[in-house]
């Protein structure tokens, strides 16, 4: 098992989550984090600290193409560690829907 990061981090991109992550294994998209399956150990400390609920056990039915997605991109983008500031407009984008379809952005983050 792993955990997966969903749509309603997209656009939202908060990182309360890359600073309890005890093994590193977030990465870092333009607009979105992607957690690397094969890196984490499913302790599910991310999971709580997520404002926007975008963290998830891959266990919960319908994920299959988040853990994909997920997985693709964890080994493209880059590591991140540490904790900044959301994107400015963060907050317009909590619960907006198809995000992924309309919004997402295959392009890396910065990183560390």
């Amino acid at each position: 098992m792993t955990y997966v990061v969903t749509e309603q981090c997209i656009k939202c991109k908060y990182m309360d989550c890359v600073e309890v992550c005890p093994v590193d294994c977030f990465y870092e998209g333009e607009n979105m984090l992607v957690i690397h399956p094969d890196e984490c150990i499913d302790c599910g400390v991310c999971e709580p600290e997520c404002p926007v609920e975008a963290i998830k056990p891959d266990t919960e039915p319908g994920l299959e193409n988040w853990l994909k997605l997920n997985a693709d991109y964890a080994k493209t983008w880059p590591n991140i560690t540490v904790k900044r500031d959301p994107p400015a407009d963060a907050k317009s984008w909590e619960g907006v829907a198809n995000k992924l379809e309309e919004h997402f952005s295959p392009g890396p983050g910065t990183g560390d």
